[in-house]
């Protein structure tokens, strides 16, 4: 073990050695991996001896291998045996001259997690987010469901009424030019929807199916393009057919139609305890969220900016993987979108920040408080995870290793452990 100094802000150097023994054999690996590339006269391709191949090229010709075959077990041996926590890829020298009967001595240089002392963290006051389920919330939720279930039925013995779905022609002018972007063919429109701008639909109420009318309206002063702000306009616009959504009634066969339920009540009841547990799960998800943040917020700590550059790297990665969930790659949505690798990087930096520093908090509050997960924890965690994914359990600890769920429920319950220390007077 050697003296661990700090050399900057967050960066220690300290050195390492491998022994004379341990790099004769890392050289003896390098002859044997490079042989076979060597052309020695007398002597057939990959049958040399090391010693004749070292008289003719010197000894140092296996050296750089032999260094990257030593090298990485030695680092890792060193930073466990300091106590060394690096966040970042080292810089290492080779300490003088390699002098094989005696070893190799190295010296790194790396960035580490930073040292801070924790705020108050027991006793925080935080907001208690609760959760409430009003009748009006069924009732939103099963007309959401009547929505759902409608179906659409031609109109034709009537004008336009709003609340109905318009096939239109339109095409439309300002000072009596065709402007860009104003011509559509066979668009369905819904009345009332607000898809069009102000007084456009509006003037379509009244009109009938097959009639060609003129809206006269004006764009808002906030309109996207800059040509068209706040100028007037004229629609010249052809109605081609009516829809009308129309809904089930909503009784006990709307019940059968829509769930495993006989009647329009249990319907109703199920929806309450399932609008009620999912409010629920929220608030307490906003509760814990409070309370980490009052947390983090009593804590000031010095973010190395590699920690946060590897955390970006990471939220890249999963914003990359759910674009190409929607057919999408991070590449394409740049190009859609005008933004670059850089301004994206930028865009995440904020809550890269943030998320560092909860994971630094959370992990000194675990390890203060000695909080660990048992053994009946990862079980449990493991059959709830199989369950989410219809997998079975061995399947899923192939996949997901055992210190990973450890990790994820020792944050877990050191969440918990924050709130129910919490002060929510």
């Amino acid at each position: 073990m050697s003296t661990v100094e700090k050399v900057d802000k967050n960066v220690v150097s300290f050195e390492f050695s491998v022994t004379a023994e341990e790099f004769e054999k890392a050289v003896d690996r390098a002859y044997r991996k490079n042989v076979g590339k060597i052309n020695i006269q007398g002597f057939r391709r990959g049958k040399a001896p090391r010693k004749i191949i070292e008289k003719y090229y010197g000894a140092e010709i296996f050296y750089e291998d032999a260094i990257n075959i030593v090298l990485p077990d030695a680092y890792d041996k060193a930073v466990e045996e300091n106590g060394i926590f690096p966040v970042d890829q080292p810089e290492i020298d080779i300490k003088g001259e390699i002098d094989k009967d005696k070893g190799v001595t190295f010296t790194a240089k790396v960035t580490v997690k930073p040292e801070f002392e924790l705020g108050e963290y027991k006793g925080v006051k935080a907001k208690k987010v609760t959760s409430r389920i009003l009748k009006k919330d069924v009732e939103a939720e099963i007309e959401k469901m009547r929505e759902r279930n409608s179906r659409t039925v031609p109109v034709e013995d009537r004008a336009v009424e709003n609340g109905d779905i318009v096939n239109i022609d339109y095409e439309g002018f300002t000072d009596g030019v065709a402007f860009d972007g104003g011509k559509g063919e066979g668009f369905d429109l819904t009345i009332g929807s607000g898809q069009f701008i102000p007084g456009f639909e509006e003037q379509l109420i009244g009109k009938n199916i097959g009639e060609d009318v003129e809206l006269n309206v004006t764009f808002p002063e906030e309109y996207h393009a800059e040509e068209l702000k706040g100028k007037p306009a004229v629609f010249k616009v052809k109605i081609n057919s009516a829809k009308v959504k129309e809904l089930p009634e909503l009784d006990d066969e709307f019940a059968k139609d829509v769930s495993e339920f006989d009647t329009l009540e249990e319907l109703k009841a199920d929806v309450k305890e399932k609008l009620s547990k999912a409010g629920k799960e929220k608030a307490a998800h906003e509760t814990e969220e409070n309370v980490v943040k009052a947390v983090c917020d009593a804590t000031e700590i010095d973010i190395p900016e590699a920690m946060i550059n590897s955390q970006i790297d990471k939220m890249l990665r999963d914003f990359d993987m759910q674009m190409r969930y929607q057919g999408l790659n991070l590449e394409q949505y740049m190009k859609y979108t005008g933004m670059t690798i850089d301004s994206m990087r930028e865009q995440f930096k904020e809550d890269a920040a943030k998320n560092v520093k909860t994971s630094l908090i959370l992990e000194k509050v675990c390890e203060t408080e000695g909080i660990d997960a048992s053994e009946e924890d990862v079980n449990k965690e493991y059959e709830t995870m199989a369950e989410q994914n219809g997998m079975k359990v061995e399947d899923v600890r192939k996949y997901v290793g055992e210190d990973d769920v450890k990790e994820r429920i020792k944050a877990q319950n050191t969440i918990k452990f924050l709130v129910d220390n919490a002060d929510f007077k």
